[in-house]
């Protein structure tokens, strides 16, 4: 989100303004790259939270679950990031610059296209325009359908799981509160992906059955209203997930008050220090569980409640 916000975002709004494409050719081909891999790192990431979800509701044993490796996260953060730039690359040979001649102004302008180069290899030639006739339903059922409908199921049988335990046994207080508020974090952030990423994807199928009866103007507008809500995702997703996960976005305040004087916790304070224990209580890894904390052993003598 960060990179598509300090990088095409520039590019974008210098390109409305001057008409000039800054970077040139080169520009066309990552901003696009840049996108697509942008949504691909949050669809995976949100296949990855349910399945997390998922596998911490069904665990028959919290307190038995070791805390997962620093090394095994990082692999699956390199899994989804090589995963989501690999099936983005056939951007970068998708794009290129072109120039045309205002009948406004009457100056050259920029812009980039959807033409392959035609100085490509004959195999990748074709597998790229290949790509282009597909990438309309590829776009829509990988980045769109996929994280929404496996969210949705992952949230679905997660709350019958928690369900049916409920009726068995009692869950802890703290331990409940922490899955369900991790719970609504992951819906909160697949609902602004969804509307966000709907308009688009809404463009992109009118715009393929009605190109030929639409100007040049009107598809570079819904164009730019599809960049525009992308920028708006990656602005909101961060500021959501700092708010929701409040460990997190304590975390988040210490690092960013660290070098301000007064800035630290007054740990003189019964409750602040309560608070703060709770909080280290219900913090939570995206990919892994904290163990449960053991129950107290029943006393020998009076009723066990």
């Amino acid at each position: 989100d960060f990179l598509i916000l300090f990088f095409c975002l520039p590019v974008v709004i210098f390109n409305e303004i001057t008409k000039k494409r800054l970077l040139g050719d080169m520009s066309c081909r990552i901003v696009p790259f840049m996108e697509v891999s942008s949504l691909g790192v949050t669809t995976f990431s949100l296949c990855a939270l349910g399945i997390d979800r998922f596998h911490a509701a069904t665990s028959p044993q919290a307190s038995t679950r070791p805390i997962e490796q620093c090394q095994s996260i990082i692999a699956k953060l390199a899994v989804i990031w090589v995963g989501s730039m690999t099936l983005s690359v056939p951007e970068i040979l998708l794009w290129q610059l072109a120039q045309d001649t205002s009948p406004v102004s009457g100056g050259v302008t920029e812009f980039c296209t959807m033409k392959p180069s035609s100085n490509l290899p004959e195999s990748i030639y074709s597998l790229v325009l290949t790509y282009q006739n597909a990438r309309m339903w590829w776009y829509f059922g990988c980045y769109f359908c996929l994280p929404i409908l496996f969210t949705v199921s992952c949230q679905l049988v997660t709350r019958r799981i928690r369900g049916t335990e409920k009726k068995s046994e009692c869950r802890g207080t703290k331990h409940g509160q922490c899955e369900s508020h991790l719970n609504c974090t992951i819906i909160a952030l697949t609902i602004i992906y969804g509307l966000c990423t709907t308009p688009e994807n809404v463009c992109n199928i009118v715009v393929a059955y009605m190109s030929p009866d639409m100007s040049k103007q009107t598809l570079d507008l819904l164009n730019l209203i599809n960049q525009f809500f992308l920028f708006f995702k990656c602005s909101v997703t961060p500021v959501l997930l700092l708010c929701l996960c409040r460990p997190l976005g304590q975390a988040f305040m210490d690092c960013c008050c660290c070098c301000c004087e007064g800035c630290g916790p007054d740990t003189t304070s019964s409750e602040g220090s309560a608070d703060s224990k709770l909080k280290t209580e219900m913090s939570s890894s995206i990919f892994f569980d904290k163990p449960r904390e053991t129950p107290p052993p029943l006393l020998a003598l009076g009723t066990p409640c």
